[in-house]
This record gives C-alpha cells, structure tokens and sequence, in this order.
C-alpha cells in the first residue's frame, strides 16, 4: 500500500506502529487511571500482557475491541442487531453514512459486527474535539479512526477540508477500505436526523470529476442506528433546558466526558443498525449541472430518505409519537404494560436531571421528541 505522508496528521496508525503506540498507551498514568475502574488488577496484568504481544491493527480490533464491545452490551443488557448485508460486497469498499446516536458506540458496533460477519471494520470518522486526552488518540488511532478537524478559521476549515477530503478518496479508492462517517457534525439531540450539505461538499471536494461523479467514487451508502433507550436523553434534555435559559451556554468538556461514559456505560435496551441500499443508481439520475448547492440539498434529501426508511421502532417510539402528535395512531403497538413502563423509564430519566430551575413540562417534551421523531420522519417519507 503507497504511504502518503502529507496524510499523517489525520490517519490511523500503520501496522508497523502499533507496537509503539500501545506502549505509549499503556505507560500513560490517565489511561491507566481509567483502565484501573474497568478491571481489577489482576485482570488489567493479563490485558496487559495480552496488548503487548500485538503488531498489527486487525488483531488490536479483533481480539481486543470486538470482545470488548459485545461484552459491554452483554452487561448493560444491551443487544445489537444487523441487517441488510445483501446491499454490501466484502470485496468492495464503501462510506457508510449513518445517523449518530452515540459518541463511541455507533462505530465501534458497526465494526464488531462487521469483523463477527467477515467484513473488514471500517476506517471511523472522528471529530478532534472528541481527543479530550493523549491516551485517547492513541486508542482512536489503533481503531482504525482518522481525525476530523474542528474549531477552525474558515481559511484552516477550507484547506483541512480539501486535505480530510483527499484522503477519504484516496481510502476508499487506493485503499480499498470503507469508511464510517456520521451524516452530520455531533449528535441530532432531539434524534431528528438530517444529513448536512456542508459534509457532501468536503466529500466531493478530493475528486477529479464533477461533484456527482465524486461522490458516486465513494459508494455512499446509508446506515440507521435505532437503539431502544438512549442513556444520555436526560443529558441531552437538561443541555435543551441550558441552552434555553443561559445565554451563549456551550458544554464543557467534562460535560463531553460525561456524555461519552454514560452512552457506554448506560443500558441501550435493543439496538439496530440497518444497511441500506447504495445510492448511486439515484445519484446517476440527476442532473449534474446544476449548481452544487442545489445538488448537495438533493444528495442530503436521497440519504435521509433511506436512513428514515429503514429505523426499527420499538414501543417506546410509538408511545411517545402518540402522546405528542397521534393520540392513538399506533395504539397496535405497544400495551398497557408498555404505557406503565413508558412512564416509569420517563421518571426515572428526569429525576437524574440536576438542574435547579427544572421545567419538568419541557423536559419532559424534550425527551419524547427525542423517541418520536424518527417515526415522525419515516411518516413523512412512506406515505
């Protein structure tokens, strides 16, 4: 494989770096700190042992992450499901463009599943704002995770766009590798997902061709992510109260190390992801010269429409549609047992919100719009 040093401050490591980089992990205290609450001694002595005996990324992925992963949603009582691999070829390469649910999660189960169905893992997208510490660069780096440059100038944006834009071309192209990449910058809080016209111009920007072609190089296919519960709603909730109330009001990054520990850590009930159908066959359809703005707003439409489509519902969705919006659209459903435990799952999330000033009422409405708009969304589009 050609190495292409202008890319080496926003790739994952090469193989031959893996051995170094994970001793640098090892060796850093706060790294060590956060391992020393997820193992007891003993079992960080044999994980210890076991990560040094490592030189290339696959078995880093395979023999550490993939574990780790299924074993994490096996005690959080979680479980994880996937569908539509008849839409994808192991032999070819793909940008999975999905809706974001999770900080760390949504890509590290792709990748498990990927790995535990005989697909290679994906390369991950990954914001730099997210790098809150060393160790976590280098753990991103090992999981196969290029860097995202945020918070810059607009010249800084336009030329780490052109550079981030290159090598995802170049990945999926030369490489032959997929890619995973979040359909907009951060998480939709109130889950109404949308993919941003900005994110289709940087991809098409590394091309050759016109911005249709471009993105048709890149096999865009859409990915949507339906976890039952979601862990942080009550954080994503109190944020809407903050935002509302407090001016100017941004999170800090203990509140992002918070988000991240408690999306890992908190029960997601059932998840699913769901592959979707590659849109090139619609993308060849459209007129290539209009204007790119238009064109961008056309793309971001084709993928959301596929990504609505293709959400798994549970109760709790439904639920929460019909006391919004429907009444008793869907009262099919879900039953009374699920209405009890609807309302109970409710309390317990609003009770974790440690604001002074609670507004019981918009939070509360926060949090089901956070379950009801994705069905909200698939109306829109199956009707």
């Amino acid at each position: 494989m050609e190495k292409r040093p202008e890319f080496d401050e926003i790739r994952p490591f090469y193989d031959e770096e893996v051995a170094r980089a994970i001793e640098l992990l090892l060796n850093n205290p706060d790294f060590q700190r956060v391992m020393s609450h997820l193992f007891s001694s003993e079992e960080w002595k044999k994980m210890e042992t076991k990560l040094r005996t490592f030189t290339n990324v696959r078995d880093f992925q395979h023999l550490i992450i993939k574990n780790l992963v299924f074993d994490l949603l096996r005690r959080t009582g979680s479980s994880a499901k996937c569908e539509g691999f008849e839409n994808v070829s192991p032999q070819k390469s793909y940008i999975y463009i999905s809706n974001h649910r999770d900080i760390i999660l949504d890509s590290a189960i792709l990748c498990s599943i990927l790995a535990e169905n005989g697909y290679e893992t994906v390369e991950i997208a990954i914001g730099d704002n997210l790098i809150l510490s060393e160790w976590i660069k280098y753990l991103v780096r090992l999981n196969k995770s290029f860097l995202v440059k945020r918070n810059l100038s607009i010249r800084e944006t336009f030329v780490a766009s052109q550079l981030l834009s290159k090598y995802i071309h170049f990945t999926i192209k030369d490489k032959n590798q997929s890619i995973w990449i979040a359909q907009r910058e951060g998480r939709a809080k109130d889950s109404n997902d949308s993919t941003q016209d900005s994110l289709l111009k940087m991809l098409a920007m590394g091309g050759e061709k016109n911005f249709i072609s471009n993105l048709m190089d890149l096999n865009l296919t859409p990915l949507t992510f339906s976890y039952e519960y979601d862990p942080c709603d009550f954080l994503k909730a109190k944020e809407f109260q903050q935002k509302r109330d407090i001016e100017g009001f941004k999170k800090t990054p203990a509140d992002d190390l918070l988000n991240m520990r408690t999306g890992v850590f908190g029960h997601k009930g059932r998840i699913h992801l769901q592959i979707g159908r590659g849109i090139n066959p619609t993308l060849k359809k459209l007129d290539s010269s209009l204007h790119k703005n238009e064109l961008a707003t056309l793309v971001a439409s084709i993928i959301d429409k596929e990504i609505f489509l293709n959400y798994k519902f549970f109760p709790i969705n439904y639920i929460a549609y019909d006391r919004l919006w429907g009444k008793d659209y869907f009262k099919e459903k879900y039953t009374n047992e699920d209405i009890k435990k609807y309302e109970d799952y409710l309390r317990q999330q609003l009770d974790k919100i440690d604001l002074l000033d609670k507004d019981i009422n918009f939070l509360r409405e926060k949090m089901e719009e956070m379950y009801a708009n994705p069905v909200r969304n698939y109306l829109l589009v199956s009707s």
